[in-house]
């Protein structure tokens, strides 16, 4: 086999932008570009001070309108990302017992942040091959489900359903957030970090949060239970209020987060961009399934993710070969999520990138496969 840097993909059919990370991912051009016009204004400038918080304000409406949150929803936002989600949770969330559904490696972060909380009991694990999904089983002894709305590592969406029952349905939405559909309904917190489909950087949880979850993180901040002050979901709500977070935020990923969801909403919100990714995925999964070397790794047409694809492929053609070669050739991040351990591309297929740019990737996939195998 030749060496990935000695072959060339002709120029014509290279993708525009050869970014397909599934997180960090592709920025837009033009949220760069805005913010470096903005920069002398806004960045190095008080996030307690109207510039920032305005720029908070349009994040937190610009959400409202994009996931049509009901009355009495409240957007939330924290430092830490989706990680320090899980702690302040684990603090402010959770009553007594938690569910969670683990069927990959980021659905099983927060149940391993749960346990071992000294004021907590054990939490109640169901799990799943990676691949497939399982379901809630609702519980009288259970306060708190957590729900993985889109699994990053192996590519697996699962169905959003409020869980019977007086616990709170409590979902993790990094990789799904603004990718794909969800009725704000069937949920009490709907949380994510802005470096997925909304093309910016991490170090910042989002919360969509039901008034029944704020009644929660308001009683148990009124208990006796004592919780570190940066890890106060009472705080964050009560500093949203006024359009600012607790600490200090990065104000490069307020921006990023604020224009991208304004430009999804200006061409139709969360619709269109569900069906970018949808349109995006078709051309994936169909190239997949009509190649005699590749096949999706999600067998279940129902449940394979429309924001990240993982395609294996057969031996000898090698998943990590095809990445090192597309790299090579300015095409990056298509690599395998490292714990899978499988012979695959993991890709993404966010709405900041077109439909163009994934049929460009498929005619790139071939012709290093035909390179490779003559």
């Amino acid at each position: 086999m030749p060496e990935h840097t000695s072959i060339r993909i002709p120029t014509e059919l290279l993708p525009a932008d050869g970014r397909f990370g599934s997180g960090p991912t592709k920025v837009r051009a033009e949220t760069l570009a805005s913010l470096a016009d903005a920069g002398q204004t806004y960045m190095g400038t008080s996030h307690r001070r109207p510039t920032v918080r305005a720029m908070v304000g349009r994040v937190r409406e610009g959400l409202t309108d994009l996931f049509g949150l009901p009355e009495g929803y409240e957007v939330v936002l924290g430092n830490g990302g989706a990680t320090g989600f899980w702690d302040a949770a684990t603090f402010g969330l959770i009553e007594r017992r938690s569910q969670h559904l683990c069927f990959g490696e980021f659905s099983s972060k927060f149940a391993r942040a749960v346990n071992g909380a000294p004021h907590l009991d054990a939490p109640e694990l169901i799990e799943a091959s990676p691949g497939t999904h399982p379901m809630p089983v609702p519980s009288d002894r259970i306060d708190l489900y957590g729900l993985t709305h889109n699994e990053t590592s192996t590519g697996v969406t699962m169905p959003i359903k409020r869980v019977a029952g007086e616990g709170l349905t409590v979902v993790d939405a990094t990789s799904a957030a603004g990718g794909t559909p969800v009725d704000p309904e069937e949920l009490d917190v709907y949380y994510f970090s802005p470096q997925k489909a909304f093309g910016g950087d991490g170090g910042l949880f989002v919360a969509l949060c039901s008034p029944r979850a704020i009644e929660r993180i308001e009683r148990i901040a009124a208990s006796d239970r004592w919780i570190p002050p940066f890890l106060s979901l009472e705080s964050a709500v009560s500093n949203s209020r006024k359009d600012q977070t607790y600490n200090t935020p990065a104000l490069a990923t307020i921006f990023m987060l604020a224009d991208t969801v304004e430009w999804i909403n200006s061409r139709g919100g969360l619709a269109w961009s569900a069906a970018r990714c949808a349109e995006n995925a078709a051309i994936l999964y169909d190239w997949a399934e009509s190649h005699p070397m590749a096949y999706p790794f999600v067998t279940d047409p129902s449940i394979r993710s429309r924001v990240n694809a993982t395609i294996d492929f057969e031996q000898p053609v090698s998943g990590d070969y095809l990445a090192a070669t597309l790299r090579a050739n300015g095409v990056v991040d298509t690599e395998s999520y490292r714990k899978l351990g499988r012979n695959q591309l993991r890709i993404g297929l966010w709405p900041t990138i077109p439909p163009t740019d994934v049929e460009a990737l498929t005619a790139c996939l071939d012709y290093v496969i035909e390179a490779t195998s003559s």
